[in-house]
């Protein structure tokens, strides 16, 4: 038999009313049999009870805290308790959870920043619940590297990766509208991406000589600029630099021939220049499967690759597929980060 671990996964509760509460429950209903790591559940018990019911699932809930989840998870859901701040209904957010939610996230990150859990897995969040009552980012990655910041007193720069069964893709330039990719993708910003990304990839995911290969901004990464500049003047200057640190990038490549299946075999990540270049192909081959990691932080940080769904909550047929998927990774990247330590 397997030794118990030690330190359980740092779960939060994303929006309470959104399906973060269905699928944190069927998960822990189905540990056994997919194997789960063990993981603390940062957030309301008693909307977690409500939901329960409300799904018609037996799960015995237990107050607990990071020392006492491992040992209490086989027979109950280990909860650190954060008050919702309001009766939650599902599907019908409400600005008073903004609180515990934001709660939930800094409590996390403070565990496992102090080496209480692991790693922290983060339920979808609802952005607009949270800016209505003040909250000062614009997602998850910033603010936990915020939090990562003001821990460790020295700057982060957080890189979002998809990373699924059939491929793993970063954007450089986030949640920004199309028309600013352009002036906002410098040769600097793709270089310390590559830099963080090659970082991550030896030290989290165990790659000895991590493959990047870097999508152009146009069609045809250009064609010599005759449809676009940014290609010449701006990526393929970057890829040198790399290269000449040692970093195994290549490109600017055409993103329409990045992606099917003999391309993929010849890269570990794909490098995009904007969020859609990277999110359609990770999703369309991985929709249920992806999972969002954060690259560049001091601690693992995953997440379900899908958002709070309000239609669906409370309705039991929300899917855990991406939570399952998240909980594992970030169970085997805090156990390879451990061990090449």
């Amino acid at each position: 038999m397997a030794p118990l671990p030690t330190r359980p996964l740092a779960l939060t509760q994303g929006d309470p009313a959104g399906i973060a509460l269905d699928i944190t429950l069927d998960a822990w209903t189905r540990r056994k049999e997919l194997s789960l790591p063990p993981f603390l559940f940062i957030g309301d018990p008693e909307a977690l009870a409500v939901r329960a019911h409300l799904l018609e699932l037996t799960v015995p809930l237990q107050i607990a805290t990071a020392a006492t989840a491992c040992a209490v998870f086989a027979d109950a859901l280990p909860v650190l308790a954060v008050p919702a701040g309001v009766d939650v209904a599902a599907g019908i957010p409400h600005v008073a959870t903004a609180r515990g939610t934001i709660a939930a996230i800094e409590l996390a990150v403070k565990l496992t920043v102090d080496g209480e859990t692991s790693a922290v897995v983060t339920n979808p969040i609802a952005k607009s619940v949270l800016y209505e009552a003040g909250f000062g980012f614009p997602g998850h990655t910033e603010f936990l590297a915020d939090l990562a910041g003001k821990a460790t007193g020295k700057t982060v720069m957080p890189v979002m990766m998809l990373a699924g069964p059939k491929l793993r893709a970063i954007p450089v330039t986030i949640h920004i509208p199309l028309k600013d990719v352009p002036s906002s993708l410098t040769a600097e910003l793709i270089i310390e991406t590559c830099r963080i990304a090659a970082a991550d990839l030896r030290r989290r995911f165990g790659i000895a000589h991590p493959r990047l290969a870097v999508a152009g901004l146009n069609p045809h990464a250009g064609e010599d600029g005759a449809l676009g500049k940014e290609d010449q003047e701006i990526i393929h200057p970057a890829i040198e630099v790399l290269r000449a640190e040692g970093i195994d990038a290549f490109g600017p490549l055409p993103a329409d021939t990045m992606f099917h299946d003999e391309a993929r075999r010849r890269y570990d990540v794909a490098i995009c220049m904007y969020h859609d270049q990277a999110l359609i192909p990770a999703k369309a081959l991985g929709f249920d499967d992806s999972v969002n990691v954060t690259l560049g932080l001091p601690f693992v940080r995953t997440s379900p690759d899908h958002g709070t769904a309000f239609g669906i909550a409370g309705k039991g047929i929300a899917n855990a597929h991406s939570l399952v998927a998240a909980l594992r990774l970030a169970d085997d990247l805090a156990r390879v980060a451990g061990e090449t330590a």
